[in-house]
């Protein structure tokens, strides 16, 4: 185990993102930042300034690699787990970004005086990214790995409860961006309409000619503008390598159109 990453209870593996400039420390098992962070980090404009939150953040990855593409961008990291916030501390300082990103752990899910206390704002952010736990509690047994388990396994009904957290923390006219399975974007349009208009969604393929698998869907707090659907991206080339495209994405070198 690194010598400056926190006692989890788990071997923590030091990996490299963005083509090696993002350095992270997760746990060697369990829940692991990939293609999903990689997708939801590029959802952001390129050219975004402005307070930033990444719900559920785990290690950080997600908006730690915001912080690196954007450097007008300021990032609150919030997660539940405290060893995965440990985790996330270490990170914002190993990458020398505690100017401008700073880790609360505390639950989304939670009464809003419970988030307050935690210190997450009410109305403070232009800009919510989130990664939700994929599976219902009521439908899916959740894993014996209890880190894996956290990380995808949502609360019976909390898809909504979770989308008007975000929601509450968000400016007027600030931006929430959701990565989902693809078959959930039904539920997440529903969570949505309430709070959120100009809607869009961004279809996600493993391969051309594939189904989707995952959907970004992005909307403005109090927008009025109708949906959309967006045209989709491809992640592999039938050899299994990554598209050119899929391949810049990682490397935090693109960004997704809306």
């Amino acid at each position: 185990m690194p010598s400056d990453a926190p006692d989890i209870g788990d071997e923590v593996s030091t990996d490299l993102l963005l083509g090696g400039r993002l350095r992270l420390l997760q746990p060697a098992r369990g829940h692991r930042a990939g293609t999903d962070a990689a997708l939801l980090a590029a959802a952001a404009p390129a050219d975004f300034a402005g307070e930033a939150v990444d719900i559920g953040a785990a290690t950080g990855a997600v908006g730690l690699a915001l912080a690196l593409r954007a450097p007008a961008a300021r990032v609150r990291l919030v997660e539940l787990d405290a060893r995965l916030a440990g985790l996330a501390h270490r990170n914002v300082a190993l990458n020398g970004l505690e100017a401008r990103v700073t880790v609360t752990q505390g639950d989304i899910l939670a009464r809003f005086a419970a988030r307050r206390a935690a210190g997450l704002a009410q109305e403070s952010a232009d800009l919510a990214l989130t990664n939700p736990p994929y599976l219902d509690a009521s439908t899916h047994r959740a894993s014996p790995d209890v880190a894996r388990s956290g990380a995808h396994v949502m609360p019976a009904e909390g898809l909504e409860a979770w989308i008007k957290a975000a929601a509450g923390l968000l400016r007027v006219r600030g931006a929430l961006v959701v990565v989902h399975r693809a078959d959930a974007l039904p539920a997440v349009l529903r969570a949505m309409g309430p709070r959120f208009g100009d809607v869009a969604a961004l279809p996600v393929h493993p391969r051309a000619g594939e189904p989707a698998s995952r959907v970004l869907v992005r909307g403005l707090k109090g927008g009025r503008g109708p949906f959309r659907l967006c045209a989709g991206i491809v992640l592999h080339q039938d050899g299994g390598a990554f598209t050119p495209f899929a391949e810049a994405l990682h490397r935090g070198k693109a960004v997704l159109a809306w």
